[in-house]
């Protein structure tokens, strides 16, 4: 079976992108860790299916790298939504369905994309960490000197700790600096750093909010070591918020084919 895709990335987290309203591909987890796999496949974070839904402009279906279908993956919704333009289905908004819901999408005059995010109506605080759910789930913690910190080793302590094991959860390691706070990311399903994660900057610009650390009230300027993206947000209550808005860029990479069993 040869399979045309597309390459994109949102600040470095990278992903296949396949349009599959006529062919209807049925991939199996086994080939979407082929294509996904930097060495014998394409390469990638993650896989991305695009898909007709009715009362949607498309619907978006994640898979992890790992083959396993995913929850919600902010990056790979705004770069979904690229490949959406560049299919002609949009212009400068689109409004799909993922699988923590609807989303709507704002194209931008300077290139970026900015994608609305789902409520956050709880955030566990724990004596040293932060947990709650951006579309994924985020372990939050907030660190000094993360440029040197051993992220694939500490993610992974938590990652596969007790609590987590079974279900998984991506853990973020957050430093606050003048102008911006500086993320760093473990993935669930990657099962290693990534170098930007949509969902992770959201829940740590939500966590530097509650600290009193976003580089502006309702807003929080974010490096990764990927790229750099921003987050918009109201807050109500000291854990609730809304209105919240993902924005960076997504790119396309290249266009290709490729035999799969």
């Amino acid at each position: 079976m040869t399979v045309e895709f597309y390459k994109y990335h949102g600040a470095g987290n990278d992903f296949i992108i396949i349009d599959n309203r006529q062919t209807g591909y049925l991939l199996s987890n086994e080939q979407v860790k082929f294509l996904c796999n930097r060495h014998i496949g394409i390469g990638a974070d993650g896989l991305m299916l695009l898909e007709d839904e009715i009362s949607f402009d498309f619907k978006m279906v994640y898979f992890n790298s790992d083959g396993n279908l995913s929850s919600m993956c902010g990056n790979g919704g705004r770069c979904i939504t690229a490949f959406a333009k560049k299919l002609g289905l949009i212009k400068d908004k689109a409004r799909f369905i993922a699988v923590d819901g609807a989303h709507d999408a704002n194209l931008n005059n300077d290139g970026t994309i900015s994608l609305k995010m789902n409520d956050v109506k709880n955030v566990e605080i724990g004596s040293d960490y932060f947990y709650l759910n951006t579309g994924s789930p985020h372990f939050v913690k907030m660190v000094s000197n993360i440029h040197e910190l051993d992220v694939f080793e500490e993610g992974k302590k938590i990652r596969y700790n007790n609590r987590f094991k079974e279900e998984g959860t991506n853990v973020n390691f957050i430093e606050k600096f003048d102008d911006h706070l500086f993320v760093r990311t473990y993935e669930r399903g990657v099962e290693n750093e990534t170098l930007s994660c949509g969902t992770g900057v959201t829940a740590s610009a939500l966590v530097a909010a509650i600290l009193g650390n976003t580089t502006d009230k309702n807003s929080c300027t974010i490096k990764t070591p990927g790229g750099n993206l921003n987050v918009k947000f109201e807050r109500v209550l000291e854990n609730t918020f809304y209105n919240i808005w993902l924005e960076g860029p997504a790119e396309f990479v290249f266009k290709g084919s490729i035999d799969i069993e």
